[in-house]
């Protein structure tokens, strides 16, 4: 099944290192075509700056390129990249900007200042993951209610909402690829007491992070 991380939407990110000023961004982009847009409209925002780095990954053709844009090589672009790879978040665009505050930090301190600015751009963007989810509406008695919490939970299940009223009534969705052992569990849990729907399937990007 094909399942994949991406970012949850736009974050950003900013802090001071020894005067020098760092902002991250980071942008779920689905083609090269929008990553080197959102470097073109950072670049133009702050023609100032003294490095605009960058670093994307594309799914599609499993394209990866990065940027030192003038800092000495391997300490910016690569150390921005790995940052993602390391996540293993793709369709993503990071760009940091900064400003040199008349401090070298050495190559050691610029490799972990880029990645603390990539990270914390990631960590304000937050994580989706792309897959083909199931839609449950699951019921039961009040007292298995912790229980079907914790295995939701065991599956990676994320909550929607949850409904209290003669019975507990829980929207939940699960990839797909979990469904078939999610159900025998939840059915063996509850002693077949615990009811369940599949009210939907669909492709798409659920946050998890």
């Amino acid at each position: 099944m094909i399942s994949y991380l991406v970012p949850a939407g736009y974050g950003e990110a900013e802090f001071t290192e020894k005067r020098s000023r760092f902002i991250g961004r980071v942008w779920r982009t689905d083609s090269e075509a929008e990553a080197l847009e959102c470097l073109r409209k950072t670049r133009e925002a702050h023609r100032d700056a003294t490095h605009n780095v960058y670093a994307y990954i594309i799914r599609e053709n499993n394209i990866s390129r990065f940027s030192d844009d003038g800092e000495p090589q391997g300490t910016s672009g690569l150390p921005t990249l790995n940052v993602f790879t390391s996540e293993k978040v793709q369709n993503v665009c990071c760009v940091i900007t900064r400003y040199f505050g008349g401090t070298l930090l050495g190559a050691g301190g610029l490799v972990r200042a880029y990645s603390k600015a990539a990270k914390m751009a990631l960590d304000a963007a937050g994580i989706s993951r792309m897959a083909q989810w199931r839609s449950y509406l699951i019921s039961c008695e009040y007292n298995f209610f912790e229980r079907a919490k914790y295995i939701l939970e065991e599956y990676e299940a994320v909550l929607k909402d949850t409904d209290f009223g003669a019975d507990v009534v829980i929207e939940a969705l699960l990839r797909e690829d979990k469904g078939a052992d999610f159900e025998e569990k939840l059915t063996d849990a509850s002693a077949g007491k615990a009811h369940f729907e599949v009210v939907g399937r669909e492709f798409l990007g659920v946050r998890i992070s």
